[in-house]
């Protein structure tokens, strides 16, 4: 089987609640996000797992939804990279049977990547 990956990027704020008092997250602060989906599967006769142009309607979403917005506005839930790595997999599997993952960074050094 094969994996191909994609990444998105877009700078956004959050503020995440109910955190010990003094904790950075717990005030209101900025990420630039990436968003990496990975696709598993076979080759298709043109020899893709899935074609990257096919991809655009998950680009457009997140310029749409996400890119500078206040993260706590457009979620209904708190938006951590954990919660959101869900909800995006769980929102885009079913007009994308072969996503196998979803992978958000915050920083260059921190990530959660949700498998289903």
């Amino acid at each position: 089987m094969n994996i191909i990956s994609k990444e998105f990027h877009f700078s956004a704020s959050h503020q995440l609640h109910g955190l010990k008092e003094g904790h950075p997250c717990g005030r209101i602060h900025g990420h630039n996000y990436i968003v990496k989906i990975f696709l598993s599967g076979e080759p298709n006769k043109d020899g893709f797992v899935q074609d990257y142009g096919e991809l655009k309607p998950i680009s457009q979403w997140i310029e749409d939804n996400l890119d500078h917005k206040h993260l706590n506005d457009v979620f209904d839930f708190q938006p951590s990279v954990e919660n959101m790595s869900k909800f995006l997999f769980d929102m885009w599997k079913k007009d994308f049977p072969l996503l196998s993952a979803i992978e958000i960074s915050e920083t260059p050094k921190t990530n959660c990547r949700y498998e289903d």
